[in-house]
């Protein structure tokens, strides 16, 4: 595993935007406002071929009257338990602060690395202001200013020279995006499935605003989990936080595999819980439907039943997906999910064989053929497999703009019962064969004696 770095200091001092510049990414939200980042936020870096884990944690603050305080704090201590190094912020524009103090008098006792930069520095004439910090009895601070890169070299040599060099293991992730509607319990999951508390819990609806990663590992197979924010209604996103919160959630279905779609069961089954199946829909994702809260619900012999059709009746277009009844608070059901990731993605990832594929077709043609377009016959040629993830399948045929959607829908059924791909969502295209011509169009007869001359034939 790679050297893991944790980045803290207090509220608002540039945590989130060293992490931009280190990793070279977007993935933690900035913002003036203080105490944006809540959870803990992994990416990869690379200094000097070094590579190692930049974790951006929330603000560390003595103010324990906040609702979410005391949870950020706590995540700070866990970034720190797991981190091989430290990077202490302090701003350098608002000097120092008492909260800078407590940290570093946190952290004096660490047999780990750990560095102290000022932050916020832009240039060399404003280097007098480290002046203060010199208080705390440090012998080496690093002035920079995240934003415009000044001084990050000198502090990145010093860091990767602290560690050793790791050999990255190359590994095969299945990665898994778990959206849903504000606060239907998706952070719970996320830390029932991790085996411990990486994600901040709260009643409070929107207490998620990152993308969370965590790499997990379970009978041998690396699971990356992505923790996103609700996503509301567009009429209902107001603030400038939430709207970024939600373009993350889902730009996270765009580099998942599968999507963990939390529904509330206490509930019901929601407009929104449909929105958000279909945004995981269009984005091609391998999809596992969850009814979460399960331990709340008012059950009989037919619950489950009634529950699922339910659903199905509402998300038509997710047919495919299973459905599993959970309790995130309990763990009851919680660990089946994993088996139901694994037969998912192995749908999601197969290849079907050229012959096979066009048995398949063969057969499906010969149980219904397709209808007539304008007196003609509808020829298909052959398919073939183009891509997966999902699976992409091609079939040529004379004219693909007369197939109905129906048929379309007809043939993905006969795939997926042919290749056995009943839990995958699955793409279909159409395509004329190659070097057909169009039919050439007769001209339209100018003149009366023409027309009359034509009609004589």
């Amino acid at each position: 595993m790679k050297p893991m770095v944790a980045i803290v200091g207090r509220p608002n001092v540039g945590k989130s935007t060293f992490f931009n510049q280190v990793t070279r990414s977007r993935d933690a939200l900035v913002d003036d406002f203080p105490g944006v980042t809540r959870d803990r936020i992994y990416g990869d870096a690379t200094w000097n071929d070094i590579p190692f884990t930049l974790v951006d944690t929330g603000g560390f603050s003595g103010q324990l009257d906040d609702a979410l305080a005391e949870s950020i704090r706590h995540q700070v201590f866990e970034a720190l338990a797991a981190a091989d190094a430290i990077i202490v912020l302090m701003d350098g524009k608002q000097g120092l602060s008492p909260y800078d103090r407590d940290i570093v008098d946190t952290l004096r006792n660490q047999r780990k690395p750990v560095f102290f930069a000022v932050n916020k520095i832009d240039d060399p004439a404003q280097e007098g202001a480290l002046a203060d910090f010199f208080a705390l009895g440090l012998d080496n601070l690093f002035p920079l200013s995240a934003e415009h890169r000044f001084g990050l070299g000198d502090l990145l040599d010093r860091l990767v020279a602290a560690f050793e060099r790791h050999e990255e293991t190359r590994r095969d992730e299945i990665k898994l995006a778990v959206v849903g509607r504000p606060n239907v319990g998706k952070s719970s999951l996320l830390n029932r499935l991790a085996g411990e508390e990486r994600h901040l819990v709260s009643a409070i609806p929107g207490t998620t605003r990152d993308a969370v990663d965590s790499v997990i590992k379970r009978e041998g197979r690396y699971y990356r989990l992505i923790d996103t924010a609700g996503i509301r209604r567009k009429g209902k996103v107001t603030r400038k936080l939430e709207k970024f919160s939600v373009l993350k959630a889902l730009r996270s279905l765009d580099r998942c595999d599968v999507a963990l779609i939390v529904i509330d069961a206490a509930e019901g089954v929601t407009d929104q819980d449909i929105s958000v199946a279909g945004y995981a829909y269009e984005r091609g994702c391998g999809c596992v439907l969850l009814l979460n809260k399960w331990d709340l619900v008012v059950k009989d012999q037919h619950s489950v039943r009634r529950f699922s059709a339910e659903l199905r009746a509402a998300a038509k277009f997710l047919a495919f997906a299973p459905v599993l009844t959970l309790s995130a608070l309990t763990g009851q059901r919680v660990p089946r999910i994993f088996k139901l990731v694994d037969t998912v993605y192995a749908q999601y990832t197969t290849r079907v064989g050229t012959g096979r594929l066009n048995r398949i077709l063969e057969q499906a043609l010969a149980d219904n053929e397709p209808a007539l377009h304008h007196g003609r016959r509808i020829k298909f040629y052959y398919a073939t497999q183009a891509a997966t993830g999902p699976p992409t399948f091609i079939m040529f045929v004379n004219y693909p703009e007369a197939v109905h959607f129906s048929y379309q829908r007809y043939l993905i059924n006969r795939l997926r019962e042919g290749a056995g791909l009943n839990d995958t969502p699955i793409r279909l295209v159409l395509r004329p064969r190659s070097g057909r011509k169009p039919p050439a169009k007769r001209s339209k007869p100018r003149t009366r004696k023409a027309r009359k001359r034509r009609r004589s034939r």
